[in-house]
């Protein structure tokens, strides 16, 4: 049966297109404004490159021949490129450099086992950066100062045992740290920059119910930005002064908390603060750019953010994002008011028949709103439809508007696709996030329940065809709803996903040991509370389990061990349960090499279309 015809969905789109490497990403402008980098394959593997503007000198600049680069910056120096890299998804980061130059590449962190990221880079000292790195405990992470030119790592600070973040001012001298507390909640502390060994001294403390972030220094040093939900619901953007502890909200919204913040990376003022409902949503501090943001909004449609822009303030890299068409990267060249289309990363979708996200607002059954996202087929009547239900990880962490890959994967296959925005999600306030604090498995898992029966009530989905799909925390969720609600998912799949709680807070990596506190406060505690925890757990329920699954597991994830998903396999096996098992060698939390994503997402869209759509051809096209 041909899927295209039967049902006259758009053409395929092909999983190479929608999974596979971008052809380009991730622009960045030199700080001296005359040179562009970007993320490309080599080889097919992602690296490095770099041109200079008005030039068509592209060359690639550095030689990852194995995971990809996926993060990276340039120095201040203008002439290096630093970027993190693990090894098979073991998330132990080191620091590298690309010498644009000399075209050498060095580990600058070259210990095995440790993870290093960068802290702070100046301007004013170009060749000089501030990294955090767990070398001497694997529990901690240090303060080092880095020279650049040699190489050399200077330890500045050690880790008294509760720091999780270090911050440095413009003279890239660490003066703040984000500290764990005993109660699972932070405080950040500070240290005068007038003496060397000033001593730090706590200026504002979130405890465990309170949610705040320091995004760093003003440019004087007297001051520090950030987010606090104090006296609010929701976190608002602030500025305290640290002479008098005087804070001063800059901008709020009663409904969600803080998005992206725009500073500029000068002056180090706040220009611009976005909020999320279901879209981005800017308020303009700085009359400055004002007229610049405008422009950006009216010249191309979808969401505009600025991701890159040089010391000057002269140029600015644009990224625009639609629900209906791969990301788009544009060259602002702000002193003439020109606007330059740089790429698309996809440019194979530029005309495929993309389906339109739709945020939708779903009431749960003790009254909250879920602000969520329903994707849903192009060409056929949206009703009585196989429905996925995919969940967010984290569970930290939220859903937004924009191109998704697997939403159009899909929708283009003939899937509605709903995503919900739960409550433990972040970005809507404390209230939202703590009413999921030791709701795994339940009233979180509720918030799933009342989606689909949103779902099922307004006609867009079929009862009798709703699987439930998601990674990490989504996993987790996957695996509860195939052992907790039997009756109400047809299948499930599972990535990465944890299936004892227990033994999951138990095998977190040793760098989240300052952590433990904040987990135990919102899962549970394993040492007090065995049987809790095991009652939220799939594993312990897995005889419940009734339909088809799908897990795939990194081999070398921290996060969430193999045995996680090897457990619940071992379990379902021994019970003749149908289960079907990838585990990836060289991967850890989530899938980063193209030919493992490829062949994860041909295997789960066999699996869906057999669960959901039986008769149909899942193959096709690739």
């Amino acid at each position: 049966m041909d899927m295209n015809r039967a049902f006259a969905l758009p053409e395929r789109i092909s999983r190479e297109d929608l999974f596979g490497n971008p052809v380009t990403t991730a622009a960045q402008v030199s700080p001296d404004g005359t040179r562009l980098a970007y993320l490309r394959p080599d080889e097919g593997v992602l690296n490095v490159w770099v041109r200079t503007l008005g030039a068509h000198d592209d060359r690639v600049v550095t030689r990852d021949r194995l995971r990809g680069i996926r993060s990276y910056m340039w120095a201040m120096d203008n002439r290096s490129i630093l970027y993190v890299q693990d090894i098979g998804g073991d998330e132990n980061w080191h620091l590298w450099s690309a010498d644009l130059e000399t075209g050498g590449i060095r580990d600058l962190t070259p210990y095995p086992g440790a993870q290093a990221s960068i802290v702070a880079a100046s301007h004013e000292y170009p060749h000089t950066l501030i990294v955090s790195l767990n070398n001497r405990d694997p529990q901690l992470h240090d303060g080092y100062r880095l020279d650049l030119p040699t190489g050399e790592l200077t330890l500045e600070i050690v880790n008294p045992g509760d720091v999780v973040g270090w911050y440095a001012d413009r003279s890239l001298r660490i003066r703040g740290a984000m500290a764990a507390t005993e109660d699972g909640g932070f405080e950040f502390r500070v240290r005068d920059a007038d003496t060397e060994d000033a001593p730090f001294r706590t200026v504002v403390r979130w405890p465990a119910e309170e949610e705040g972030h320091v995004l760093g220094f003003t440019r004087d040093g007297r001051s520090v930005l950030m987010t606090s939900s104090i006296g609010s619901n929701t976190s608002e953007l602030r500025l305290m002064d640290l002479t008098t502890m005087a804070e001063t909200t800059l901008a709020a919204d009663e409904i969600v908390d803080v998005g992206d913040v725009m500073i500029h990376p000068i002056e180090r003022n706040v220009q611009a603060v976005g909020f999320v409902r279901h879209r981005m949503e800017w308020t303009i501090l700085d009359d400055a750019i004002r007229n610049d943001m405008q422009l950006l909004r009216d010249a191309h449609e979808g969401e505009a953010s600025v991701v890159s822009r040089d010391t000057a303030d002269r140029i600015w890299i644009v990224l625009y994002v639609s629900d209906v068409a791969p990301a788009s990267y544009y060259l602002y060249r702000r002193y003439a008011g020109t606007l330059e289309f740089l790429f698309t990363t996809r440019p194979a979708l530029e005309k495929a028949d993309l389906a339109p996200m739709h945020g939708v607002t779903i009431r749960s059954r003790d009254g909250l709103d879920l602000y969520s996202y329903l994707t849903l087929p192009v060409g056929i009547e949206p009703r009585n439809l196989p429905l996925v239900l995919n969940v967010h990880g984290g569970p930290w962490a939220r859903d937004v508007w924009g191109y998704d890959a697997e939403a159009q994967w899909l929708a283009n296959r003939g899937f509605a696709c709903l995503q919900v925005n739960f409550r433990g999600s972040e970005g809507f306030g404390k209230r939202f996030l703590h009413a999921g604090d030791r709701e795994w498995g339940a009233k979180m898992h509720e918030d799933l329940l009342d989606a689909v029966d949103w779902a099922v009530a307004q006609g867009y989905a079929d009862p009798a065809r709703v699987a439930i799909y998601g990674g990490s925390y989504g996993g987790y969720a996957a695996l509860v709803g195939a052992a907790f609600t039997p009756d109400v998912f047809a299948c499930a799949v599972d990535i990465v996903g944890p299936s004892s709680l227990r033994t999951l807070i138990a095998s977190i990596p040793p760098y989240w040991e300052p952590l433990r506190r904040m987990f135990t406060n919102r899962i549970g505690d394993p040492d007090t509370e065995p049987e809790f925890l095991d009652a939220r757990s799939p594993l312990y329920k897995a005889d419940a389990i009734r339909c088809p699954l799908l897990i795939a597991q990194g081999a070398n994830d921290p996060r969430v061990k193999q045995a996680e998903s090897e457990q619940i396999v071992a379990a379902l096996r021994e019970r003749g349960t149908p289960v079907e098992y990838m585990l990836f060698e060289d991967e850890g939390h989530g899938f980063a090499r193209p030919e493992n994503r490829l062949r994860f997402y041909e295997k789960a869209e066999a699996f869906l279309a057999e669960c959901l759509m039986a008769g149909a051809d899942p193959d096709g096209a690739a």
